[in-house]
Formats: structure tokens, C-alpha cells, sequence
């Protein structure tokens, strides 16, 4: 485990109601090439905060390298529908760019 992983789970162990740290554990579980656990961590934080736009993103993401091509595209969709409702342009247009993509993966299959 790497020490940032450490600090962060030791700060989410002292305020495991904090959605930012839940996020940053799954970022450093992504960059430890371990999808599973960045699932598991991103579903942590959309547990705590359902508007989390981007943890949607690398859900879809994690979700697609596992194989679980369905499920990433609905994780996309929600991220999509939330960031519409949000207004959060930004976010709509990475979502909308990764369904396109991961729609094609999907037909290609």
C-alpha cells in the first residue's frame, strides 16, 4: 500500500462521512491499476454524495476494464443525467464523450 493510500484511509477512518476522501482512496487504488477496489471505493462515494459527478466517470471507466461493459454504461448514464440536472456542462461533456465511447466498445462486441 502506498503511503498516500495509507494517509488516506487514516483520514477516512476519522471522517468516513467525507465523500473527497472516499474519491481520492479510489484514485490511488486506479493508479494502482486495481479496478475492483476503485469500484468498491467510488461506490463508497456515491453512497455519501450521489452528485459526485466525476466519481460516475471513473466508475464507468473501472467498470469497462473489468469487463463489465452494461454496467459502465449505466454508471455513465447516471453521471450523465446528474451533471444535466446540475447544469454542470463540463462534466456532461466528459460523460457524453465516454458513453459515445463505451457504446462503441459495446457494439463492437
Amino acid at each position: 500500500m502506498s503511503e498516500r493510500l495509507e494517509q488516506l484511509k487514516k483520514l477516512q477512518a476519522m471522517d468516513p462521512s467525507d465523500p473527497f476522501l472516499t474519491y481520492g482512496i479510489a484514485m490511488e487504488y486506479e493508479k494502482a491499476d486495481d479496478p475492483a477496489e476503485v469500484v468498491i471505493w467510488l461506490d463508497r462515494t456515491l453512497a455519501l454524495d450521489g452528485n459526485y459527478l466525476y466519481a460516475y466517470f471513473q466508475k464507468a471507466r473501472a467498470l469497462s476494464s473489468l469487463g463489465e461493459e452494461t454496467e459502465a454504461v449505466d454508471a455513465a448514464r447516471e453521471g450523465y443525467r446528474r451533471a444535466q440536472l446540475s447544469g454542470d456542462e463540463k462534466a456532461v461533456e466528459e460523460l457524453r464523450g465516454l458513453m459515445l465511447e463505451l457504446g462503441e466498445a459495446l457494439e463492437e462486441d
